[in-house]
């Protein structure tokens, strides 16, 4: 995991006082309570005014020397001794509007939260060194400090702890923070959504697709909410808030390690965020659990076992092409099999497989990637999108010189995706060489299986699934209720709804005489092709989910 320890370590690098190798070999050296910082600053030439004024660059505040700062003694009255001793701090000035107060860990947000609601002022906030704050804690408060000299210069960056006894976890901050990261991780929730408005910060979680309002803060938590989460990060800069940012937080939750994808984004009334958990265990999901039905299962495996060609999954934005592909990878991950993946971003970290992260402004597209890749001798590769008719072409090539190939597409039906690679720049003919099946899918909301009753479809609901009165009387129909557990809504949990176009021999044909989409698609039901609404018609059926969720996301499929 990275901390904020390695979070300065880098920023130091990056700022010349110290090497990337002197950083690595401070974390290969360091033993018991010893830090990073500490070790590099007995161990090279780096000295604490280095830190300090790393510290309040990365923090956007200037950097002072209290000894060459004339203070009038009573501006200590400003702020009272215990506060002073146990925020470490010193107030250095004010000009009657704000209170300017000397810090030494710009990334300790206890006291960026809670200083300013004890002294009752704004705060100008600069940075010194922690030695330097030490000294004129006991010139002007007479403070004895329990610590050595050279201990009381060590500088402690553990996100957000502080020195101070009983505060560190307990900062509020930190505790608002790990509430709302561990509360949207208990309920299930896919993204986190932290959003300013005019006077206040909403926040919403996407549970099954859905965004619902959890709770709302008052405006001025926004700056360390965001401090504390870019912090945590590890990557992204708490100084920068006028463009986007992108960063990655790794907790542990319980015994479940996760990964939350970070992304800030200004607006005009501060900065937004938005972090979509991803949830390892997830990685461990059979096709079952994904929402196959044995029939469409066993046939799906007979694809993932093939030596070579292209499968390929589609769908909109949000549908769940990359978990199915992660589940495809999970089925045939094994010692025999050398397995590379390209994507953009790495969402998940896969144990055995070798994954590539896409960089285009360093020149590592996805075409770039997937020629170094085949050099790799790899026998599986997963793509993760094909966008463009380079990359579409090295992967064509791939699949036909004996490599299984997995990639996604955007595309609303399973058909469509053989005029999608021929739109992009790939002759037919190589398309039905290359091409083994393509697997169009949706997500549907589980009806919650605490609460879920039996029900009756609607004549409207009869209509839209093409239904009749006696197939629909032999079923197991059910509509959602609402309980604790699901919280009132009736759904727990998604699943998928899938579009299996199999290229066979005839299919294969129908392409290389250039068929349109409908013609094809026309043809695929015929050889026994189910579309997205009769699969879902089907987990209707088996009181698995509602008709109305089946009509809602199939509407492009409706006859």
């Amino acid at each position: 995991m990275f901390s904020n320890e390695d979070y300065l370590a880098e920023l130091l690098a990056e700022a010349g006082l110290v090497s990337h190798e002197e950083v690595a070999n401070a974390r290969n050296s360091i033993s018991g309570s010893e830090t990073i910082v500490e070790h590099l600053l007995t161990h090279t030439h780096l000295t604490h005014e280095g830190v300090a004024q790393t510290l309040a660059a990365n923090a956007g505040i200037a950097f002072v020397r209290l000894g060459d700062i004339t203070i009038d003694p009573g501006v200590t009255d400003s702020i009272t001794e215990d506060v002073a001793k146990r925020y470490r701090v010193i107030p250095i000035e004010d000009d009657g509007l704000a209170l300017t107060v000397a810090i030494a860990d710009p990334l300790d947000f206890e006291t960026l939260d809670t200083l300013p609601h004890i002294v009752g002022r704004e705060l100008n906030l600069v940075c010194a060194t922690r030695q330097d704050i030490s000294d004129h804690l006991r010139q002007f408060y007479n403070a004895g400090d329990s610590q050595s000299t050279s201990d009381a210069a060590t500088l402690k960056v553990s996100g957000g702890d502080s020195e101070a006894g009983d505060a560190g976890d307990d900062a509020p901050i930190i505790r608002l923070v790990i509430q709302l990261l561990t509360e949207a991780f208990r309920l299930r929730a896919s993204d986190i959504h932290i959003e300013p408005l005019e006077t206040s910060v909403r926040v919403r979680y996407r549970m099954d697709g859905k965004l619902v309002h959890v709770d709302s803060h008052p405006k001025k938590l926004l700056p360390a909410i965001i401090a504390r989460l870019k912090v945590m990060s590890g990557t992204m800069s708490i100084a920068e808030k006028r463009l986007p940012q992108d960063g990655r937080i790794q907790l542990k939750m319980g015994d479940k390690e996760v990964d939350l994808r970070v992304s800030s984004v200004p607006s005009n009334h501060g900065e937004s965020i938005v972090m979509r958990i991803l949830d390892k265990s997830s990685l461990l999901l059979g096709l079952p659990e994904l929402g196959f039905f044995s029939d469409d299962q066993q046939t799906f495996e007979q694809m993932l076992g093939l030596p070579d060609g292209i499968l390929l999954v589609t769908g909109p934005t949000g549908s769940g092409k990359t978990t199915t592909l992660y589940g495809c990878l999970n089925v045939i991950n094994r010692p025999d099999k050398k397995i590379i993946t390209v994507e953009d971003p790495v969402e998940y970290e896969l144990p055995g497989i070798n994954q590539v992260m896409v960089k285009t402004d360093i020149g590592m597209t996805f075409a770039a990637a997937l020629r170094a890749m085949l050099r790799q001798a790899p026998n599986i590769i997963m793509i993760g999108e094909i966008r463009d008719a380079e990359t579409a072409n090295i992967a064509i090539n791939a699949s036909l010189t004996g490599h299984l190939v997995f990639s996604t597409l955007h595309t609303n039906d399973a058909p469509s995706a053989v005029a999608r690679l021929a739109d992009i720049g790939v002759k037919p003919f190589l398309i039905a060489s290359a091409v083994r099946a393509v697997l169009a899918q949706r997500l549907v909301r589980k009806l919650c299986p605490i609460c879920k009753a039996p029900s009756e479809l609607t004549e409207k609901e009869m209509r839209a699934l093409s239904l009749d009165v006696s197939r629909a009387s032999e079923a197991t129909i059910n509509g959602p209720v609402g309980c604790e557990k699901c919280r009132g809504g009736g759904y727990k949990g998604r699943m998928g709804i899938f579009e299996l176009f199999i290229v066979d021999d005839e299919v294969r044909q129908m392409i290389n005489t250039g068929l349109t989409t409908t013609q094809l698609r026309r043809r695929a039901r015929e050889l026994g092709m189910r579309t997205l609404r009769e699969d879902g018609i089907r987990k209707v059926l088996a009181g698995l989910t509602s008709a109305s969720e089946v009509v809602h996301v199939t509407m492009s499929d409706a006859d």
